[in-house]
């Protein structure tokens, strides 16, 4: 391809025999990588294989993707993974037209392919196809979705904080059950962006405040606190660290949703949280991933 030609990407394809693996490696990818340059999607294959297609917004990496593929799924299947140029054009869409929605209690989280199949008794969530990581179909934000249902089923939080929205996903589900004002935060400028144009998309701009944040180094956080209700579907780590510092923005008996955890990390974070003041009220697994429920004491 000359440099007269059509812009391109970099497209990156192989395929895995297990479901379950590919799944993982999917999870891997999206958690690791970041959000704004890549898209990724796995389907099964005529053989029952499930054949993997990431695009990158920027070259990538190929030593750091291998090595994630072969964290989950081995090396021999890392070395068949195969990189190559493509046109820029529609390559989000062709990786992600093919979602189905997905159903997480009342939430319905859909593309605007599926607009017309929501329910007229569910809560739909329209996510453009602009990034691969806060879809809906990711196991952490699904559980997310199904506890933010079992919390607001028992209580209406004054406030609320989505710490670490990414596409804006569960602030706007929390926006469109609660109809009040969420402030939702994130460390990347563009996923502040992203956020607040599905915001818009969803008929909650109104409702909605996006800022671009470090942990909690912002005075959003006081202006719009204390909070009843914090959902952070980030990682591990990050989640461990921020404990002290969000048990001081929570009001009492406050719930908080954590997710991004794989199962073994799980009782680490629970750990930080109980020593912060918390205790553990709910744990749910879906594909691979743990998410959590706890309340301030």
């Amino acid at each position: 391809m000359t440099p007269t030609d059509t812009a391109s990407t970099i497209q990156a394809t192989f395929a895995i025999g297990d479901e379950h693996i590919a799944s993982r490696v999917v999870d891997i990818i999206t958690e690791s990588y970041p959000s704004h340059d890549l898209a990724i999607a796995a389907f099964e294959g005529p053989s029952g294989r499930w054949d993997i297609t990431m695009h990158f917004a920027e070259p990538p990496d190929e030593t750091i993707i291998r090595a994630l593929v072969a964290q989950t799924a081995g090396e021999p299947a890392a070395k068949t993974i195969v990189f190559s140029a493509v046109e820029t054009k529609d390559w989000v869409k062709a990786s992600l037209a093919d979602l189905v929605p997905v159903n997480a209690g009342p939430f319905v989280v859909h593309g605007h392919h599926d607009r017309d199949r929501v329910p007229v008794n569910k809560i739909g969530i329209e996510i453009e196809a602009a990034l691969a990581f806060g879809t809906g179909h990711h196991g952490t934000t699904r559980g997310c979705l199904t506890l933010l249902d079992l919390v607001l089923r028992q209580r209406t939080p004054k406030h609320v904080l989505d710490l670490g929205s990414g596409t804006g996903v569960l602030a706007i589900a929390a926006a469109k059950k609660l109809r009040r004002r969420i402030l939702a935060t994130d460390i990347d400028p563009l996923a502040v962006l992203v956020a607040r144009d599905n915001a818009k998309l969803n008929g909650v701009g109104n409702l909605f405040q996006s800022v671009q944040a470090i942990g909690f180094n912002s005075p959003a956080f006081k202006a719009n606190g204390p909070f009843g209700l914090v959902l952070a579907n980030i990682l591990a780590r990050p989640l461990r660290n921020l404990a002290p510092k969000m048990v001081e923005h929570l009001a009492p008996s406050a719930f908080v949703i954590l997710s991004g955890l794989l199962p073994p990390q799980a009782n680490s974070v629970v750990a930080a949280y109980r020593s912060s003041g918390l205790k553990l009220v709910k744990r749910i697994q879906l594909d691979g991933w743990t998410s959590l429920l706890m309340q301030k004491r």
